[in-house]
């Protein structure tokens, strides 16, 4: 039985990699539509 948890265990353990890199990713595509969301803003405003 305790095999059998220690293989259950293992791919909860890359799920839970995937997601933080997936949570990584997203938001790293987040700031950066942030700053071009910000660049286009700034250009806009120019004189």
């Amino acid at each position: 039985m305790s095999s059998h948890e220690g293989g259950r265990k293992q791919p909860k353990k890359q799920v839970k990699e995937t997601d933080k890199e997936d949570e990584a990713f997203k938001q790293k595509q987040k700031d950066e539509k942030k700053l071009e969301e910000l660049k286009g803003k700034t250009t806009g405003k120019g004189p």
